[in-house]
């Protein structure tokens, strides 16, 4: 009886923590990847467990008409849907049009290349986990390149315009970490505001120095659970070093978000779950949790509102 008393607590007590959470980073259905959990679905998963918002990710898409679609006619869900778009080859690579078209209906995001970005196919040749690349079912990508010679690349620079002119966040999907200095960088002169760094922990090639170097510039620190956590197919590293990762960057520049809707693994909202649960095995108290899951994520995309709302309801 203690310990069912004690999971029962522990289980209050990580809802109150994900009271008005935000996942910045999802990826839902429809997809041309297998995909186990629909927007809409998700947002009813995500309502029910009191969230505040969530952004949709495809790597194919720009998912802003869908989430004005459930805004429209699901006024009842108190999580909200946000999307943006991710520069690869089915929206024309670095595209200055598709970066309008989702700045004008509402994106949240802009994520430079995933699966087509130079560095995502090099580290594909030998990656520790398959990826559900829409490469399986449709010609296989075509690089991107984002800096040639040590420059970031006029094109680039256009999409950075755009960026800073409509307050939208820049994240640095699969792009090398040493590209992510350089537009970085050349998106602070440009104006941009909001920046975020995409799981260092894999694919891009950071140490622990480039995360605390990028978090000192002002850029918040996305870490994906998928990756940390047991019984993830995902999972690369050991749970403590998302410990490692947050003293580097700071609880104030870190941002938690699943990486999850895959078919084949848990629940996005499961894997916000057992995250919480190894932040506070790895020591964190609630309100820096807090703070990572939700607050955070709000200052970084402009979602204060949308966490207010629900503390305050």
């Amino acid at each position: 009886m203690p310990d069912t008393v004690t999971d029962e607590a522990l289980e209050q007590r990580i809802s109150r923590i994900l009271r008005g959470a935000i996942d910045p980073h999802v990826h839902s259905g429809p997809s041309i990847a297998a995909r186990a959990v629909d927007h809409l679905e998700l947002a009813q998963d995500y309502s029910r467990a009191g969230f505040a918002a969530a952004i949709t990710k495809d790597h194919d898409y720009s998912g802003v008409m869908t989430a004005a679609l459930i805004a429209r006619h699901h006024p009842e869900l108190t999580t909200k849907i946000y999307s943006g778009v991710t520069l690869n080859n089915v929206v024309g690579g670095i595209n200055p049009y598709a970066v309008e078209h989702t700045a004008a209906m509402g994106g949240r995001i802009v994520f430079l290349p995933t699966l087509a970005a130079e560095n995502h196919l090099r580290w594909e040749k030998n990656a520790s986990f398959a990826h559900p690349a829409s490469t399986q079912r449709m010609r296989h990508a075509s690089p991107v390149p984002v800096v040639t010679d040590g420059r970031v690349r006029d094109e680039v620079k256009e999409v950075l315009d755009i960026v800073a002119r409509n307050d939208m966040a820049l994240a640095s999907g699969h792009i090398h970490v040493g590209e992510t200095w350089l537009i970085f960088e050349e998106a602070q002169r440009r104006g941009v505001k909001r920046l975020v760094f995409t799981h260092p922990e894999e694919i891009v090639g950071a140490s622990l120095n480039d995360v605390r170097g990028i978090a000192a510039m002002g850029a918040f620190v996305e870490h994906s659970l998928c990756m940390f956590l047991e019984g993830s197919k995902f999972k690369v590293c050991e749970g403590e070093a998302l410990g490692r990762h947050i003293e580097a960057a700071g609880v104030g520049q870190t941002i938690l978000c699943s990486d999850l809707g895959q078919v084949g693994a848990f629940s996005p909202l499961e894997g916000f779950r057992r995250g919480v649960r190894l932040c506070l095995e790895l020591g964190y108290d609630d309100d820096q949790i807090h703070r990572m899951v939700s607050t955070n994520a709000a200052r970084a995309f402009g979602l204060e509102a949308d966490v207010a709302r629900v503390l305050g309801a």
